[in-house]
């Protein structure tokens, strides 16, 4: 029997790939809030799967840790056991990324050598693949701008590492999708346009989400709708760095400021789009995609909201994690059934 291209097999393939990088995206977040990024400072691709296996090894691993800032400034009061709990979150984190490199490369060959793909679907699998590539290469690099002096990673390289991440599963899901659904034939460009500065600003945010977690900045000014002291915006937002600029994306009072009133931008042009999407003739996926959209955003404001009043509290921080997640999902569900 002939084997058709793009088939259900290849669908599950790149759902997999979604829900593989969710779990990694995970992971990621609760390796980060437990301060285990930094508890793995070599990189053995083939040898670093396995985690220590004996006391000898583990001590091995222990005496490297020591070598760095991490230890040497914040954790000089570990024991062994202390190192092994953030050294399980890192290891467990680079083990999916590997998986998820296999996961992607081996069906793909067997796809093609099979030629179940059509030529788009092997460029757009590609780009996937390079992205994947370009992910992991990010993860290292992250990781290396905290072995140097400062006992933390660059929150440039975090944001770029986590959004990297986002952005390789909306583009896998969209590959997906392109497989999953026929193309919509009457397209209002206005509309979609508007749906892409949405996803635009839903990405801004998802940046600004990443300086907050790289600079510890959701420990301070843990009070909704105003800041400390009864502000809209604390005087520290203004008054820390030189020049102001630097405030906004270095400064934790003014990347703090600038992620919770993105919020209230994000919130409210998913708002309009919803609420112009009333005045359009609408497929059941383009309605459904739009509601799960309005829904999830009230859902992960709240969600903003109790993460910072409550002083970020680890399974709150990966719940906020995930919620950003799932409203890029319908962003680029809705976004796709407005394309051609």
């Amino acid at each position: 029997m002939k084997k058709t291209k793009d088939n259900k097999k290849v669908i599950y393939w790149l759902l997999t790939g979604c829900f593989l990088i969710f779990v990694m995206v995970v992971v990621g977040g609760i390796t980060r809030l437990t301060h285990s990024g930094l508890s793995i400072s070599n990189y053995k691709l083939i040898s670093g799967t396995l985690p220590p296996m004996n006391e000898t090894e583990w001590h091995e691993a222990f005496d490297l840790y020591k070598q760095y800032p991490e230890y040497q400034k914040l954790n000089n009061h570990f024991t062994l056991e202390d190192f092994k709990d953030i050294y399980f979150w890192e290891w467990l984190h680079r083990l999916i990324g590997r998986f998820i490199g296999i996961v992607f490369f081996i069906p793909f060959l067997y796809f093609l050598i099979t030629k179940q793909l059509t030529r788009p679907t092997i460029k757009k699998s590609i780009i996937l693949l390079c992205m994947g590539a370009f992910q992991g290469f990010l993860g290292w690099y992250m990781v290396k701008s905290g072995l140097v002096d400062n006992p933390d990673v660059s929150h440039y390289r975090l944001a770029a590492h986590l959004t990297t991440a986002f952005i390789t599963f909306a583009y896998t899901f969209w590959v997906a999708l392109d497989l999953m659904f026929p193309k919509e034939k009457n397209i209002n460009k206005k509309f979609r346009n508007l749906i892409r500065w949405g996803l635009a600003l839903l990405l801004l945010q998802i940046i600004y989400g990443a300086f907050v977690a790289g600079l510890d900045a959701g420990f301070i000014h843990n009070h909704w709708p105003l800041m400390s002291e009864g502000k809209f915006m604390h005087q520290t937002v203004y008054i820390e760095q030189n020049p102001l600029y630097k405030n906004f994306i270095e400064g934790k009072s003014g990347v703090q400021f600038v992620h919770r009133t993105l919020a209230y931008f994000v919130v409210l042009i998913i708002f309009v789009i919803w609420y112009k999407s009333k005045k359009l003739s609408l497929t059941k996926y383009q309605s459904n995609g739009l509601d799960g959209l309005l829904v999830m955003v009230g859902i992960q404001f709240v969600l903003g909201v109790l993460t910072l009043i409550l002083g970020v509290p680890v399974w709150l921080g990966v719940v906020h994690q995930v919620g950003a997640f799932i409203l890029l999902s319908f962003m680029t569900f809705s976004l796709h059934r407005f394309s051609k």
